[in-house]
């Protein structure tokens, strides 16, 4: 019997920008920051894009079906959203894997929540 293949689920508020664009959108890209990477989780988790166009001041770069992905993340996957799943306040995206970023040579040194809680939301969750 074969596994199944991976699956991940993404919440967005429904007060958030993201959660607008990601209604209409087939696939959305997750990015994985490394510790030294703190601006850029305080850029695109402080700032709304109601307001700022958060990708006019990073460099990335599209993928395959046009997502963007950031030039300065450790890593990243591109998923195809299969489902959406509402939760009241937030909508779980689930994605199935289209694309992956290079393996890292090093092993990272992730961004954890004691990093980033001192970050004030664009919106209110």
């Amino acid at each position: 019997m074969l596994d199944p293949p991976p699956r991940f689920a993404v919440w967005l508020s429904k007060l958030n920008h993201t959660f607008r664009v990601a209604q209409s959108a087939s696939h959305l890209a997750v990015h994985v920051l490394d510790h030294a990477e703190g601006p850029l989780a305080e850029l695109f988790g402080g700032e709304t894009g109601d307001r700022v166009d958060k990708f006019a001041r990073v460099d990335w770069r599209p993928s395959a079906d046009g997502s963007p992905l950031l030039a300065g993340a450790r890593a990243w996957f591109v998923g195809r959203i299969e489902t959406r799943v509402d939760a009241g306040d937030h909508v779980g995206f689930v994605l199935a894997p289209t694309e992956v970023s290079p393996p890292v040579p090093t092993p990272p040194t992730l961004l954890r929540y004691g990093d980033v809680k001192d970050i004030d939301p664009g919106h209110p969750a």
